[in-house]
């Protein structure tokens, strides 16, 4: 934490008694570059320097903190002038344009060897391009990922920064200095990668993320509509569920969400009085769209982004309230047995979620040229982030056994799991497909179960489809090379 020699009235300062105080700088004094550096400062051995384009904002978070003892400074210049050298500035500004600008504006007063952070959710090839872009000046560019929301950025967030080694050479003891910490004491941070790994890891993280939020949804869902259960009966089971393997983050903050009344009175549930249509901000649909660039199937990661995408499509929904449905409810002889089967049926798609997202990080690392080491993603993940969880333990331990898994599903440990919880998983599936209520991330999560588990898929009809009407040629299982049938002459088959 800087010594309290720093002016402590907030005032924004110019060139001069402050040149080369700080070690490191944040610019973008919204709530969560405040909160993260506010969380700087608190570590021993940071001195802040803070910077926002209306200087107000860094003089009204100085006032207000005096004992951070940050530096405000008043222009790009002064901002540059008050960092030590190397000099590292931390962006935490709107992605796109808004990113685009204060990078352009650092690197007119920053010199070869300084290092540009941008810690906002930017698209990773947008990462890329910066950091060629700047390398070419000699700036090091990071592109990090920051999970764990405004409170993560206070008092400790799971972060995945990219770019050079040099880079991380100055930054990473910074960042192990405000990083969430495991329970062993770690601190949740690691060099993901060059140039954009840290932003391609963050992306997927929030796919994973949506997948997750989607399959709590799904089991909410049933307990309430198919067991008629009350908002406070399904926060006493997501409780008891939280105190077992799906111990996470989310899972408790549901059980509160659950009991939330509503603050305008009355006593009933605030989730009943919460218009249901999600809202996402992008990074859902860039991980499916780059797993479809890739070849990766990401399944439940879709499913959920299309979820949220058909809540918020009043028309279609309106239309389709008139639709015919089934013409009873289904009757549950042993409520308690499917409460049971609920879990296991959200265990086991919370694996194949996560399996799918490593999966195309595994595929991004390949294409990207990226050295990424999948068990240090698990590790940082297990504190500070949205998806932290018991779970990553496990995932942390099966890397540590076998760092080349093709696949999490190939650990003992979850293919094990899946085999426990698979049949309750069917019971689910099937009960919510009788009684009509939706569960597309625990459905499409079986499917692709059963798709890897299937000694042979209709893909071999798809390949014939696609030679006949397309002469696109097709593969035996009984020789070498690829073939085509003269579909419409005399059918004999030729080697392509």
């Amino acid at each position: 934490m800087t010594d309290s020699s720093n002016p402590s009235d907030g005032t924004a300062t110019k060139a001069g008694s402050n040149t080369g105080r700080a070690n490191i700088g944040v610019t973008g004094m919204a709530v969560m570059g405040s909160n993260l550096a506010r969380n700087l400062a608190s570590r021993e051995g940071n001195t802040v320097a803070i910077h926002n384009r209306t200087t107000a904002k860094t003089e009204e978070l100085a006032k207000a903190h005096p004992d951070a003892g940050f530096i405000p400074t008043e222009t790009v210049a002064d901002f540059a002038d008050a960092l030590a050298r190397p000099r590292t500035a931390i962006i935490m500004v709107k992605a796109g344009a808004p990113t685009d600008a204060v990078i352009d504006e650092l690197a007119g007063v920053f010199e070869p060897g300084d290092i540009i952070v941008d810690g906002g959710n930017a698209d990773f090839r947008d990462t890329i391009r910066r950091e060629r872009a700047l390398r070419e000046q000699g700036i090091n560019f990071v592109g990090c990922g920051i999970s764990g929301g405004e409170e993560g950025a206070l008092n400790g967030p799971s972060l995945m920064p990219g770019g050079s080694a040099e880079a991380y050479t100055t930054l990473g003891p910074i960042l192990e200095s405000i990083a969430a910490r495991a329970e062993d004491g770690s601190p949740c941070v690691t060099h993901v990668g060059t140039d954009g790994a840290g932003h391609f890891v963050k992306m997927v993280h929030n796919g994973i993320e949506y997948a997750d939020m989607q399959l709590i949804g799904e089991a909410y869902d049933l307990l309430r509509r198919v067991l008629g259960k009350t908002t406070s009966e399904i926060a006493d089971i997501f409780n008891e569920w939280n105190a077992g393997e799906l111990n996470s983050y989310l899972i408790e903050i549901t059980a509160d969400v659950l009991r939330q009344a509503d603050p305008r009175g009355g006593g009933e549930p605030l989730l009943d009085k919460v218009l249901d249509a999600a809202g996402a901000k992008g990074t859902g649909s860039w991980t499916v769209q780059i797993a479809l660039g890739l070849g990766v199937p990401v399944s439940g990661i879709a499913e959920a982004v299309f979820a949220r995408s058909l809540s918020s499509d009043p028309d279609r929904r309106r239309i389709g309230r008139a639709l015919p449905g089934p013409d009873q409810p289904i009757d549950i002889e042993d409520p308690q047995a499917f409460i049971d089967q609920i879990r296991d049926a959200l265990y086991a798609a919370k694996i194949i979620a996560y399996a799918q997202g490593f999966d195309l990080i595994a595929a991004g690392a390949l294409h990207y040229g990226w050295e990424i080491q999948p068990g240090e993603i698990a590790r940082i993940w297990r504190a500070g982030c949205i998806i932290r969880a018991r779970f990553l333990d496990t995932i942390t331990a099966a890397y540590a056994e076998n760092p080349d898994l093709i696949t999490l599903l190939e650990a003992p440990v979850f293919a094990d799991a899946l085999g426990r919880a698979q049949a309750g998983w069917r019971t689910v599936v099937s009960a919510a497909v009788a009684s009509g209520v939706p569960v597309p991330a625990f459905s499409t999560s079986l499917a692709y179960y059963d798709a890897l588990r299937s000694p042979r898929l209709p893909a071999a009809l798809t390949q014939l489809q696609r030679d006949f009407f397309g002469a696109h040629t097709y593969a035996r299982t009984d020789d070498e090379g690829m073939f085509h049938t003269l579909w419409s002459g005399d059918r004999a088959e030729v080697r392509a």
